[in-house]
Formats: structure tokens, C-alpha cells, sequence
């Protein structure tokens, strides 16, 4: 079973939010569908970013990591893998 951080965003440098899950596609549709208190008070919708993992322990230790970041940092993070912002739900693995 794969985990996944992810990083979702209401646009280019926009309200980002960061997660953790290992059911992506489903977690995104969630996010999407206004379940989240925080994604649907900013409007986050867009998927900017994601990175798999083999295990819970790994997952969990870089999502807190990615959460105590400076804001810059998330965005050069998201930038260098997607430089357009572009919804990246498409691209999410079966």
C-alpha cells in the first residue's frame, strides 16, 4: 500500500494545504466536494503536488516536515515539480 503527501492549493501562490493519505484519488474527491473545513473555507481545489511513500513512518515524518516549512519553501517545492500549478489529479497512480 502506497502513502502519499500532497500538497493542494486554491491557486498559483494561492492558500495551500498539506496532507497525508493512502487513498489519494479518494482524498482529493473529498477535498473537492467541501468535506475538509479548512479546503473549503479557502476554495482548495487543485492537487499542485504529491510524492508516494512506502510506509506510515516515512509519510508521517515528511508531511510534519513539510508543515514547519516557510511558505517560500512550499512554493519552490510545488514550482519544481509543477511549474505551472497545473491540477495534478490526472497524474495520481492507480
Amino acid at each position: 500500500m502506497s502513502h502519499y503527501v500532497y500538497i493542494m492549493a486554491s491557486r498559483p501562490g494561492g492558500a495551500l494545504y498539506t496532507g497525508r493519505t493512502t487513498d489519494l484519488q479518494r482524498r482529493v474527491a473529498a477535498h473537492r466536494a467541501g468535506l475538509s473545513t479548512h479546503t473549503a473555507k479557502y476554495n482548495i481545489k487543485t492537487l499542485v503536488w504529491f510524492e508516494p511513500h512506502d510506509d506510515f513512518e516515512q509519510s508521517l515524518r515528511r508531511e510534519r516536515a513539510i508543515k514547519r516549512w516557510r511558505r517560500g519553501w512550499k512554493i519552490a517545492l510545488i514550482t519544481e515539480f509543477n511549474q505551472n500549478w497545473k491540477d495534478m489529479a490526472h497524474a495520481i497512480p492507480d
